[in-house]
């Protein structure tokens, strides 16, 4: 019996989380912890910097081994994300590797001094993924609300993404 209980539960998914790294990585720390799927582990600032030393070969290697093995891109979208270098290669070579694609807002989630920030503007806006990658701007009137809105919906969008990914 607990077996076959085992056997129906869905595994998570295993995702890559693309965000501005400065600015919204106690976003993206809260987001990642929710649990619902499983994320590449983020990057500490002194491994973050010895990576950018390397320029732009040991950057792409690093985004390339940390797609390694994902279904799906959640663009963690924050005031100044989208039209940075970085974040549009890693939409592109998830798209390039089969990948779902998925943003959310996380302006409205606060960092860790309590703070919100202005809403950002859709990075999938000026790309031919405009019409296909969803960007969702998490309902709630505070940070609490728009995080319960992420936890209960988060699955779900990434399982939308990859089967729209499907499609293509």
């Amino acid at each position: 019996m607990f077996e076959t209980l085992i056997a129906m539960k869905p595994t998570k998914r295993r995702v890559f989380y693309s965000f501005h790294y400065k600015p919204d990585a106690w976003r993206a720390s809260t987001v990642r912890n929710i649990g619902v799927v499983e994320g590449n582990q983020p990057a500490t600032d002194n491994d973050w910097e010895k990576v950018k030393s390397g320029k732009g070969t040991a950057i792409k290697q690093w985004i390339s081994q940390q797609m390694k093995g994902r279904s799906c891109t959640v663009v963690l979208v924050g005031t100044h994300t989208a039209g940075r270098r970085w974040i549009d290669y890693e939409i592109i070579e998830s798209w390039n590797k089969g990948m779902g694609i998925v943003g959310i807002y996380v302006h409205g989630i606060a960092d860790n001094a309590g703070q919100t920030t202005s809403k950002g503007k859709n990075p999938f806006k000026k790309s031919r993924l405009s019409s296909i990658a969803k960007c969702y701007d998490p309902k709630g009137k505070n940070s609490k609300e728009k995080y319960n809105w992420i936890t209960k919906h988060l699955s779900d969008v990434i399982e939308e993404a990859i089967s729209v990914r499907r499609q293509y």
